[in-house]
């Protein structure tokens, strides 16, 4: 884990998959089914997907079969509502130092109210570990508009300079750094050499 400057940081905001949860690899399996289905000529489509809302991966990879959106979206909620949700090595014991020394800290996902939902049953202490959850519903425009991550650190009444946000998506990674927060980029999703191009902050775990 980096050096974290405990003392000059106010808040902390975390994407959710493959931030705070090591999920990704869950949900490359599911789109890379669906890939086959709707576009077998297409293959790997699944690696393009990444760090995609869910609006957005429809309207660019699915718009051929609108129709069918509906059955997507509830296959899609159904494969969450099962998945496992782990922890990315060494999260908790980071998580509880930055409430040890006063950093406020909330999740800033593109994730709906719906799955996390599965997220509180599969752990239910998930909402104490923050001081905010914010989800897809409360942001008025999606990643990689920085709206999402303003609207967090208004909620702390935090400057960008007293913020860091972890991020692991392109997507993510553009929010965060448009932002004007401190940027930290996760290797769970894309390689190092993708999030050099956003941050020379770079971590695999928080261990």
């Amino acid at each position: 884990m980096m050096h974290f400057d405990y003392n000059k940081y106010k808040c902390a905001l975390f994407d959710l998959d493959g931030v705070v949860f090591d999920t990704e690899p869950q949900y490359s399996i599911f789109w890379q089914k669906e890939c086959q289905y709707y576009h077998p000529e297409q293959p790997g489509l699944e690696q393009r997907i990444k760090g995609m809302v869910l609006t957005e991966i429809l309207n660019t990879f699915f718009k051929d079969v609108e129709d069918e959106w509906g059955d997507i979206v509830e296959r899609l909620n159904s494969w969450e509502s099962s998945m496992d949700y782990e922890y990315v090595a060494g999260f908790e014991d980071f998580i509880a130092k930055l409430k040890l020394h006063g950093v406020k800290t909330a999740v800033v996902t593109s994730s709906n109210r719906e799955k996390m939902k599965s997220v509180y049953r599969q752990h239910p202490q998930f909402k104490e570990m923050f001081d905010a959850i914010l989800t897809a519903e409360d942001f008025d425009k999606s990643k990689p508009d920085p709206d999402c991550y303003l609207k967090g650190m208004a909620r702390f009444g935090c400057k960008p300079d007293e913020t860091v946000v972890f991020e692991d998506s392109v997507n993510g990674l553009k929010s965060g750094k448009a932002s004007g927060a401190l940027l930290v980029g996760l290797c769970t999703t894309n390689p190092e050499e993708i999030l050099k191009e956003y941050t020379n902050l770079i971590i695999y775990n928080y261990l």
